[in-house]
């Protein structure tokens, strides 16, 4: 419990017997003085710890082009099956319409590849066969290597569209290497979110070693991949991971608009406060069974939707570490 200082202020009447006003008159004079008076009062204290989900609806777009930056090294070798499965689960959770998708070599020299994207109704067949036949390069310079393809490649231009929604997936056991063109992180993502209305980034990388399933050496560690996903609030998997499927199908979800969304705790329920661009938004519903605010009326796009709660801090809830869609 705590205590609420509270001043209130009374009049108190002093009556000064003797005394005369200047201007001549004799008798008594009362004067009025304000004397501040403290009152402690008890009052509860609101349980557990105060928390903020929040994401930015997504703007109308045509379609999505999705590039997968993928390091070809000799190191990569025993990847193939995951960076496969991944994409084959990619494919299965896109819409069935609207979407393009290419692959290209973390080396920059890449660039020259002119394979036809996969569209809707290709298999996992089509996308072996793309990723046996596209470039092979020692570079590990993903950063790179999206710039030279989309601003020098003259058949990226042939199925690129300005008005689609972008996304690139980073996979690479190595970290970013790209430091003469984009010294700083910040250098390639003020360029990558200068390209289209509605942009999107994920990595497949090796996560620091306090956090991955086999990287033992920071030097590894695809910091950078993580640094620049991390602006748009993308998805992360780590590399050692035995199955990518789960975290691309998330990468998938976050192009279509939130219709609802997974908190990352679990709620005092009555403490929920939804805010469309900081005004209080009415049109929801929270679901206890799947720890999730069902958005009535879905918010518009580029609309700033903040949900705010308390949590206890020793819940045994949803604790996903970032924002989920489900559409």
């Amino acid at each position: 419990m705590g205590k609420l200082l509270t001043i209130l202020g009374a009049l108190f009447c002093f009556v000064l017997a003797g005394c005369s006003p200047d201007y001549g008159f004799g008798g008594t004079k009362t004067i009025y003085i304000e004397v501040p008076v403290y009152v402690y009062e008890e009052i509860p204290e609101d349980p557990g710890l105060v928390w903020v989900d929040s994401f930015t609806q997504i703007s109308s777009v045509n379609g999505v082009d999705i590039i997968w930056v993928i390091d070809r090294s000799g190191s990569m070798y025993n990847e193939t099956d995951e960076l496969l499965a991944g994409i084959e689960a990619m494919i299965n959770n896109l819409p069935t319409t609207g979407w393009r998708l290419n692959m290209i070599s973390t080396d920059p020299n890449g660039y020259t590849d002119e394979q036809f994207p996969l569209i809707p109704g290709d298999t996992l067949t089509d996308a072996e066969a793309m990723y046996n036949n596209m470039y092979s390069g020692g570079w590990e310079k993903g950063f790179e290597a999206v710039q030279e393809y989309i601003l020098n490649s003259s058949y990226a231009a042939t199925w690129l569209r300005s008005d689609a929604a972008l996304l690139v997936v980073f996979v690479s056991d190595e970290e970013e290497q790209s430091t003469t063109t984009f010294p700083a992180v910040s250098d390639f993502t003020t360029w990558y979110s200068s390209l289209r209305q509605s942009v999107f980034l994920s990595s497949i990388v090796n996560l620091h070693p306090d956090n991955s399933l086999c990287n033992s050496n920071s030097a590894y560690e695809g910091a950078r991949y993580i640094e620049a996903t991390n602006v748009y609030s993308g998805t992360i998997i780590d590399i050692c991971s035995d199955d990518w499927s789960t975290g691309v199908r998330d990468a998938s979800v976050q192009l279509e608009p939130y219709e609802s969304l997974i908190l990352t705790h679990v709620p005092v329920e009555d403490s929920i406060r939804v805010f469309a661009n900081g005004e209080l938004y009415h049109d929801w519903h929270y679901d206890a069974s799947d720890n999730t605010v069902y958005f009535d009326v879905v918010p518009g796009s580029g609309v700033l939707i903040e949900i705010g709660y308390r949590y206890m801090p020793l819940d045994t809830g949803v604790d996903t570490g970032k924002d989920t869609a489900n559409t």
